[in-house]
């Protein structure tokens, strides 16, 4: 069987797999089909590994993973002995799919117990909307869910939580905008233990301009989450806007260092011609994306399944690789 085929059945297998697709759309016309004109017949010669390369790059797949990926693919069609351009088309989907690997991975939820997700990332990367989906989602898989207003520096991402609260039937603790973050914590936490709840998330300022103060600030909420529920933080997501591109792995390397971010929600995804952000942040900052948003309404988020994207990214090529 080969790789097309077999990444389009474990697809059509999934129930998420459409919504997948359509949100893949804008990032297939604008960077899979001009890498695959570029497998079109014809030999394969240095000019070829050259244009395959800049394609990679410009489609946000990172400098170092689009280099690793070509002297891959180098080293396949020598060993293999593949003359043309279009035969080696399945290996270079094969070997996207076998950097991103088979399994996705999972929220890291402990069964009863009071879980804390603490979402940070720059504001206008789609934090509180996430979170607010997010909400929509673990309520749906039978989860009692509390949020916690903890970006206090902007009255909008206030407002924006509550409204998200509302729409998902769930309570919000928040405090005035200036109040201390650290407080809003405290609360969440207490308002989260007398009400039994599953999960706890917690929206946090997104700030870039002083990274001293926004270390700070993480360690004084995390310092208040072990004093006050100690082993209680599950998760530190990072969520990032798909269609920023490289700005968003600087982004990322940046709360790696200050926040010990143990995965990603990639906002937007529906909305970027340059999916291939997603192959970088597997292949160079060693973490995991989580969730991913495909679209704008509230169940609009999914568990990322590594296979199902490289499906989605490639399903149409099946058909073009028997032409």
């Amino acid at each position: 069987m080969n790789i097309f085929h077999k990444l389009k059945q474990r697809l059509q297998s999934s129930d998420e797999g459409d919504q997948l697709e359509q949100s893949l759309s804008k990032t297939r016309k604008g960077f899979v089909d001009k890498v695959f004109d570029v497998f079109s017949a014809g030999d394969i010669d240095e000019d070829f590994y050259e244009e395959l390369e800049e394609l990679l790059i410009q489609g946000d797949v990172g400098v170092t993973t689009s280099v690793n990926l070509v002297e891959n693919l180098r080293s396949v069609a020598d060993r293999d002995r593949i003359k043309t351009k279009e035969a080696l088309k399945g290996a270079f989907v094969a070997e996207i799919a076998d950097l991103m690997g088979k399994e996705g991975t999972a929220l890291n939820l402990i069964p009863n117990q009071l879980n804390i997700i603490l979402v940070v990332g720059v504001n206008g990367a789609g934090k509180t909307t996430s979170i607010g989906k997010l909400a929509h989602k673990l309520k749906k898989e039978g989860k009692k869910v509390i949020l916690a207003a903890g970006d206090t520096f902007r009255a909008a991402a206030i407002d924006q939580l509550k409204i998200w609260g509302e729409r998902n039937g769930v309570d919000v603790v928040a405090h005035q905008e200036g109040s201390d973050p650290g407080a809003v914590i405290f609360d969440g936490i207490q308002a989260a233990k007398a009400r039994k709840s599953d999960v706890l998330l917690v929206d946090t300022a997104g700030r870039l301009q002083n990274k001293v103060n926004l270390m700070e600030e993480l360690k004084k909420i995390k310092r208040i989450i072990d004093r006050e529920a100690e082993g209680c933080l599950s998760e530190v997501l990072l969520v990032l806007d798909a269609t920023t591109g490289q700005n968003a792995i600087s982004q990322a390397k940046l709360f790696k260092e200050t926040a010990e971010v143990t995965g990603v929600i990639l906002s937007k995804l529906d909305g970027t011609a340059k999916g291939g952000i997603v192959i970088c942040i597997k292949s160079e900052l060693g973490l995991p994306v989580k969730l991913v948003g495909t679209g704008e309404k509230i169940e609009d988020l999914q568990d990322f399944d590594p296979e199902n994207f490289v499906g989605a990214l490639f399903f149409e090529m099946e058909e073009a690789n028997h032409e």
